[in-house]
């Protein structure tokens, strides 16, 4: 979880309250076999201490719960346990968990270079690959068993709800990570030795490695990209490095040189390289053939080893490990309130995912009237559909959900009350 912001005073009473009445006016649903589960959650007067191992027979009890307590977060067990509100994991008597994946922007490479609306817009991009791609690609999960959960924060939760993954140990859950990483896979594999006819005899060889690092001819052969429709890493290999040779073919040859330098090519090397491949129409050659040996001269072996990691990075199914393979694992309480942003934990489908936007769909509801004078304690500038853009010492009236996001958040707080 990320860092929470300390509220106090006034501005802790005005958060709280926003909560409560979200909490009073909404009948959140209580998740799948919610008996067998654990509850958790911050308040709002300690942020730094969890209340756990909250348990409710009936739906009424829980729902209760939110409106008496009022957290600021809110969690529940991905795990069903036979008495799941026993202080300890073994009194607890675990049953089986279900399978979740979580994509978080702080797990993007160049994140840190994004602002919070671009992060969130990346981190979807990589959901959608993972669902698509991963799960109900490679995996074969049917999406009926699947749900998808805009997180409040920085990112989105796959949860998995399949007997086949239930009772899965931790080591086995690992298995899912490494493949989901590419972990063990050498993207060279994605290059074969295939007859001379063409992208569509495609079959794989054990032809040995020649000086390329890639399977050699041998009689009668050609050295080609595995299919783009390849089932696995090396379909997905293939389709990163089509996409990376139409990259370069659109930026010319003296950014692709640039670019070929950096994957450890000297510069002269580099230069001629991205001539062969923008001007001379190699990228359009490979593109179209899948073959490595549309040149005149074999391209050195250290070029394509590094065009073909480069490809696999950038494809890296990216998901926190541990939160997948932790079979106790806590996950936010879908339609409960994140206490970082005031973002509801919103459930998606794939289709409805699509569309939804963070800065419009998941805020409190609010009526249009309702509004809160702020304070800016720093620059600030959000996608909000009445757009926020503010600095340091400012004043303005926002809508409420907007405002208590930004308080939450740190970036503004209520003014001094008169007298």
């Amino acid at each position: 979880m990320a860092k929470t912001v300390t509220l106090d005073g006034p501005t802790l009473a005005w958060a709280r309250g926003q909560f409560a009445r979200y909490y009073a006016e909404t009948a959140v649903a209580p998740p799948h076999r919610f008996a067998r589960r654990e509850f958790a959650a911050f308040p709002f007067s300690t942020e730094t201490l969890m209340r756990r191992h909250e348990a409710f027979r009936t739906v009424e009890e829980f729902r209760a719960w939110l409106p008496r307590e009022v957290p600021r977060h809110v969690y529940y067990s991905t795990a069903y346990y036979r008495k799941p509100s026993e202080p300890t994991m073994a009194a607890k008597e675990w049953l089986g968990a279900d399978l979740i994946f979580d994509l978080d922007s702080d797990h993007l490479r160049g994140a840190e270079h994004l602002d919070y609306a671009g992060q969130l817009a990346r981190v979807k991009v990589k959901l959608r690959e993972l669902v698509d791609d991963f799960l109900f690609g490679d995996f074969g999960i049917d999406p009926a068993y699947t749900s998808l959960v805009f997180s409040g924060g920085r990112g989105y939760h796959v949860h998995v709800r399949n007997e086949a993954f239930l009772r899965l140990t931790s080591p086995e859950r690992r298995e899912l990570v490494d493949y989901l990483v590419g972990s063990g896979f050498d993207p060279r594999d994605a290059v074969t030795a295939s007859s001379a006819g063409g992208p569509s005899s495609w079959t794989p060889s054990d032809a040995s490695p020649d000086e390329t690092g890639v399977p050699g001819r041998g009689p009668g052969k050609v050295r080609q990209l595995a299919p783009a429709d390849a089932p696995g890493w090396k379909g997905r290999t293939t389709r990163a490095v089509l996409d990376l040779l139409a990259h370069w073919e659109a930026i010319g040859v003296d950014e692709t040189a640039k670019e070929i330098a950096a994957l450890g090519m000297g510069p002269v090397r580099a230069k001629r390289l991205a001539r062969m491949f923008v001007e001379e129409g190699g990228s359009r050659r490979v593109r179209t053939s899948l073959s490595l040996d549309v040149f005149d001269k074999d391209l050195p072996k250290e070029f394509w080893d590094a065009v073909l990691a480069r490809a696999a990075i950038r494809v890296e199914g990216e998901t926190d490990a541990p939160v997948t393979t932790d079979i106790h694992r806590l996950i936010r309480l879908p339609r409960s309130l994140h206490g970082g942003t005031g973002f509801r934990v919103l459930p998606l489908t794939r289709e409805t995912l699509e569309a939804f936007d963070p800065f419009r769909d998941a805020p409190l509801p609010s009526l249009v009237e309702e509004r809160q004078r702020v304070t800016f304690t720093t620059a600030v500038e959000y996608p909000f559909p009445e757009g926020v853009r503010g600095t340091p010492g400012a004043s303005e009236e926002l809508l409420t959900p907007t405002a208590l996001f930004l308080v939450l958040r740190g970036e503004a707080e209520l003014p001094p009350s008169p007298g």
